[in-house]
């Protein structure tokens, strides 16, 4: 289900996602790296304090030391790992206040989307994001699929961009929300958190439908705040994963 899932949503012109789905085209060894070692970190198949070993990682992409090493460069200047010259590279812990950074600036440019799309949302964003949320729907109850929900997730928000005429700030938000991406990968598993999820795509979705501004706003700042009001009960949780 996972890769059909994304296949289908970048083939309907829903999303550009930069995952697995698009990544089995052409695309540059540089892009091909660092797309794999991103979304491993982010889920959290590569955690906190892991040790990237070059030689290793060049021999299992097949690329040379340079393409390696512009990804890795890439990964740095999302704060997703950390580089010592001339000693070794490892994936960054968590930091707080880029988590709460993130958070602000994702709250900020998402509570205006729903102001814009509130007034007069087209139908075909609507119809977009309900297909996204049935197939979040299908997978609420597989463990195993936690991946792929998360990627869905994020395909849910940057149709929201999207359809506020603002298809460029998803790359913004995904440069800088690297560190609260993790935490959300952390916090998802827990209790009731994927029912959440989806109750909150709900009241985007209703919000929208019924051309209420107000409303969308206050749903996506509630949507937003779930994982944020974890921070520091995660951090108990994993302590060796933050800074």
């Amino acid at each position: 289900m996972d890769h059909d899932a994304l296949a289908f949503l970048a083939r309907s012109g829903m999303v550009g996602l930069p995952s697995a789905a698009q990544s089995a085209g052409g695309v540059s060894a540089v892009h091909r790296v660092y797309e794999s070692l991103r979304q491993k970190i982010i889920n959290l198949d590569l955690p906190p304090n892991t040790v990237l070993t070059r030689t290793e990682l060049a021999l299992q992409y097949d690329v040379s030391q340079t393409p390696l090493r512009e990804a890795l460069q890439k990964l740095e200047g999302d704060g997703l790992v950390e580089i010592v010259p001339q000693s070794r590279t490892t994936v960054s812990r968590l930091v707080t206040s880029e988590i709460r950074e993130a958070h602000f600036l994702r709250v900020a440019i998402e509570t205006e989307v729903m102001r814009r799309l509130g007034k007069d949302c087209d139908p075909t964003v609507i119809k977009r994001l309900e297909t996204i949320l049935t197939m979040q729907e299908a997978l609420a109850g597989n463990p195993e699929e936690l991946p792929t929900f998360q990627e869905l997730d994020e395909a849910f928000h940057q149709t929201l961009l999207a359809g506020a005429g603002q298809p460029g700030l998803h790359n913004l938000l995904r440069a800088r929300s690297g560190h609260l991406n993790r935490l959300r990968r952390l916090h998802l598993p827990g209790p009731g958190k994927i029912a959440n999820i989806l109750k909150g795509h709900h009241e985007i979705i209703a919000a929208l439908t019924a051309h209420d501004p107000e409303a969308g706003q206050q749903a996506i700042r509630d949507h937003l705040s779930q994982t944020i009001s974890r921070v520091d009960d995660l951090r108990r949780e994993y302590p060796d994963y933050f800074a």
